[in-house]
C-alpha cells in the first residue's frame, strides 16, 4: 500500500510475521536438554557403565512403581513451589538466592504451630500450619527485599547470608529450646497428628501437598498475566526506568515480589514439615531451594513450564537412588546433570540462536532447489 505525504510517496509493505518467542524458546530448551544427556552420557561411558543402562534405571526408578511415581511427586511439591517464587522473583528482575533459608524458615514456623497447637482439629490446624509457613518464609524474604528496595543492597548477597542464618538459627533451636522432651537428638518433638497431612495415595507417603502445589502454579500464572500486580511485577522486571515514568512503584513492586517468593518457598517448607517429616531437624529441605533455582530456569519463568521442570528434576532425584543400587553410578551424577541443565539453559539465547540459523540455512536451501 502506498500513499502520499506532502511531496511524498511513502510504500508500506507487511513483513512476514517473525517466529513465536514461545517456538524459539523451546528448540532452545530442546537443544539444552540435548546437550545435557550428550555429556552426561560420556561422563557415565568413562566410567565403565552403559549410559542407556543408567538412563533406563534412572526412568525406573522414578515411574516403573506406584510408590517410586508417589516419591517422584513427593520430591516434585517443594521443588514446585519454591520455583514459582522464583519466577516470580526473576520476572521482577531479581536475583534471588534465598529460597532454601524461606523454606526452612517456613518449616520452623509450622513445627511451632504443629506442636504447640496440636488441641486443635485437622480442619484448622493443616491451614494454620500452612499459613503460619508462609508468613516466616515471606518475612524471610522481606528482609532481602527492603534492603534492596530502600538501601540498593545486593540481594544476591543478602540471600546467601540469610540461608546461612536461617540454618544455624534452626539447628540452635532444635538443639536448645525447640529440642524434643527426651533430649536424645537435635530434633523437636513430633508434631500433633491433626497436623499430618492426609495421604492421597494409598501405601505411599504421597499427601495432599502435590494439589496445594499444582494450585500454586494457576495461581502464579493469573497473577504474572491476568492481575495489574504481576503486569507491574514484569514491568519492573522489563524495564524499571520505563516502569517508574509510567508511574510504577519500582521499589514497592521490588519487595512485593521478593514477599510472594518467600510466600511459596516458606509453602513448601511446611508440606515437607506437616506431610513426610513430622518433625523439625536438621537438612529437612534437602537442597531443594537451591534445585528450585535450577527449576525455574529450565521451566522459562512461566508455571507451566516450572510444573514441567520440576517433575523432571523430582524424577531425577528419585531415579538416581535406584541407578546407584543397580549399577552403582554415583548419585553425585544428579548433581552433575542438574550443574549442566543451568549451564546449558543459561547459554539458552546462543543454543536458540544457532539452531535458528539451522533451520533457516534449510529452508533457504529448500527454496533455491
Amino acid at each position: 500500500m502506498s500513499f502520499n505525504v506532502g511531496n511524498k510517496e511513502v510504500h508500506i509493505q507487511r513483513k512476514k510475521a517473525a517466529d513465536s518467542p514461545f517456538l524459539q524458546q523451546l528448540l532452545g530448551l530442546g537443544l539444552a536438554l540435548l546437550l545435557v544427556l550428550a555429556v552426561t552420557s560420556i561422563i557415565i561411558a568413562t566410567s565403565g557403565k552403559s549410559p542407556l543402562a543408567a538412563f533406563q534405571c534412572m526412568i525406573k526408578g522414578a515411574f516403573g512403581t506406584k510408590n517410586s511415581v508417589a516419591e517422584t511427586l513427593i520430591k516434585t511439591v517443594p521443588l514446585l513451589l519454591a520455583g514459582l517464587g522464583l519466577t516470580i522473583c526473576y520476572r521482577t528482575g531479581l536475583t534471588s538466592l534465598g529460597s532454601e533459608g524461606q523454606i526452612i524458615m517456613g518449616g520452623l514456623m509450622a513445627t511451632i504451630v504443629g506442636v504447640y497447637m496440636g488441641g486443635l482439629p485437622s480442619p484448622v490446624l493443616i491451614p494454620l500450619c500452612f499459613i503460619a509457613g508462609m508468613i516466616g518464609g515471606g518475612l524471610w524474604a522481606a528482609i532481602a527485599g527492603v534492603l534492596k528496595a530502600r538501601l540498593g543492597v545486593s540481594e544476591i548477597i543478602n540471600t546467601i547470608m540469610l540461608n546461612y542464618v536461617a540454618t544455624y538459627l534452626v539447628g540452635y533451636l532444635i538443639d536448645g529450646p525447640l529440642q524434643e522432651e527426651t533430649g536424645f537428638y537435635p530434633q523437636s518433638d513430633l508434631l500433633s497428628q491433626n497436623a499430618w497431612l492426609p495421604s492421597i495415595l494409598q501405601g505411599t507417603r504421597l499427601n495432599i501437598g502435590i494439589v496445594v502445589a499444582l494450585v500454586g502454579a494457576v495461581v502464579v500464572y493469573f497473577l504474572l498475566w491476568k492481575l495489574p500486580l504481576g503486569y507491574q511485577m514484569r514491568a519492573v522486571g522489563n524495564n524499571p526506568i520505563a516502569a517508574r515514568t509510567n508511574g510504577i512503584k519500582v521499589a514497592k513492586n521490588m519487595v512485593m515480589a521478593m514477599v510472594l517468593s518467600g510466600v511459596f518457598a516458606g509453602l513448601a517448607g511446611a508440606i515437607e514439615i506437616t506431610g513426610i517429616h513430622h518433625r523439625l531437624m536438621n537438612g529437612f529441605s534437602s537442597s531443594y531451594g537451591f534445585d528450585a533455582m535450577a527449576v525455574a530456569l529450565l521451566g522459562g519463568l512461566h508455571p507451566a513450564g516450572v510444573t514441567v521442570a520440576a517433575l523432571f528434576f523430582g524424577a531425577l532425584r528419585t531415579g538416581a537412588n535406584t541407578m546407584q543400587r543397580t549399577l552403582q553410578v554415583p548419585v553425585s551424577l544428579v548433581n552433575i546433570i542438574q550443574g549442566l541443565v543451568i549451564l546449558f539453559v543459561l547459554m539458552q539465547a546462543i543454543l536458540r540462536n544457532f539452531t535458528l540459523k539451522i533451520f533457516t540455512r534449510g529452508k533457504s536451501k529448500v527454496k533455491e532447489a
